[in-house]
């Protein structure tokens, strides 16, 4: 059978989809050793994710998510003969001469249309004609394939879901001299620290956390000292939280990182008091099964897939109520009791994704389309 997967993102991103794609396409590599599978990359990805003989890369010239994207990819993907692609980025192309399978992350540029830049709002606004032509839906959670359902009318007999997984680098550390030398580098010293780590934009609702923070450090001598570490590059509008972590005067409690090579995560996660993650809506809710995966205790909100992900592993609460999120803090801060108890939930909890299970229920998947 040959398969193709679609990883042309690579070239422009690889975090969120591109980093779903790249922990596939590697854990299918050790996995299957007879389909042959055709990788499909942007002119602008120089690197070859899987060196095998039954993997091939192949470079195409139309660019992601562009507006010719309907017309050109067709014509490329045609001599390739493939009895199946695989389209992680949601949109597959609409005619083709073979089996197509795309993955849907999440909903949010329909539930949350303000929250999404024009150039998404093109791509994405695709999804109706994607799921109504593309032969199988992958969701990845429970939730996001309710969303189909509900909000797109998708037949659920043409959905399964597929959890993500953790990258086996986030792991419990106690190499306490890698631990201080990262925290040395990103200028947290010997601080006590709570960890926010995803894009600043306004679905992940950091203005609700950095409320919520001004009213801990206020109302409760345990935070003095802590500070809230925000990791994660700017996205749109983020001026927003800008505007308001200054109205709050939070500039000596609270530290923006930015961007942090995904080396040093693991250690800013081992090295946090917690995680806290108060997301408006998550398709699936990486960052805090990673969160669960290091031992680190975690917050997140009560909506959408994070329930799924985190189950009783961690603290749920509304994600526009500033006052439970500053009393969960508060219970965390001041209970190590409760710290362990989550921290070995949530180790149990994260043990139950794995990329080998999601690369095999892939291949399962894959293999039901296989041509008579």
């Amino acid at each position: 059978m040959r398969i193709g997967i679609d990883a042309r993102i690579l070239g422009y991103r690889r975090a969120g989809i591109g980093k779903y794609t790249e922990r596939l396409i590697e854990q299918l590599a050790h996995l299957e050793k007879e389909d042959e599978f055709v990788i499909l990359h942007s002119r602008k990805d120089k690197e070859t994710l899987v060196h095998q003989p039954n993997f091939r890369r192949k470079t195409l010239l139309t660019p992601s998510h562009h507006r010719f994207e309907q017309w050109l990819l067709p014509l490329e993907t045609l001599p390739l003969k493939l009895d199946l692609l695989h389209s992680p980025d949601f949109i597959p192309p609409f005619r083709r001469n073979y089996t197509s399978i795309i993955t849907v992350h999440d909903l949010a540029f329909l539930k949350f249309p303000h929250f999404v830049t024009s150039d998404s709002a093109h791509h994405y606004g695709q999804i109706d004609q994607a799921v109504r032509r593309t032969d199988h839906i992958v969701a990845v959670s429970e939730s996001t394939k309710a969303d189909l359902v509900s909000m797109l009318g998708a037949e659920e007999r043409k959905i399964t879901v597929i959890h993500e997984a953790a990258d086996p680098i986030f792991r419990p550390i106690r190499d306490l001299e890698r631990l201080r030398e990262v925290r040395a580098r990103h200028g947290l010293g010997d601080s006590p620290y709570i960890l926010f780590l995803s894009t600043i934009e306004p679905r992940k609702n950091l203005g609700t956390l950095l409320r919520a923070f001004k009213a801990l450090k206020d109302s409760y001598p345990a935070a003095d000292g802590v500070l809230l570490v925000v990791v994660g590059e700017k996205g749109w509008l983020f001026e927003n939280d800008l505007k308001l972590y200054e109205e709050l005067n939070l500039q000596t409690c609270v530290r923006f990182l930015g961007r942090a090579p995904l080396e040093d995560l693991p250690m800013l996660f081992n090295g946090a008091l917690m995680h806290v993650h108060p997301s408006f809506y998550e398709g699936f809710g990486l960052t805090p099964l990673e969160a669960m995966a290091c031992g680190t205790p975690t917050i997140v909100s009560n909506v959408s897939s994070l329930p799924e992900v985190v189950s009783d592993a961690g603290l749920l609460v509304s994600p526009d109520e500033v006052e439970e999120w500053t009393t969960a803090m508060y219970r965390l801060l001041n209970d190590s009791a409760l710290r362990l108890v989550l921290r070995d939930k949530g180790l149990r909890r994260a043990a139950q994704f794995s990329w080998e299970k999601a690369a095999r229920q892939h291949l399962d998947l894959y293999h039901r389309f296989r041509p008579r």
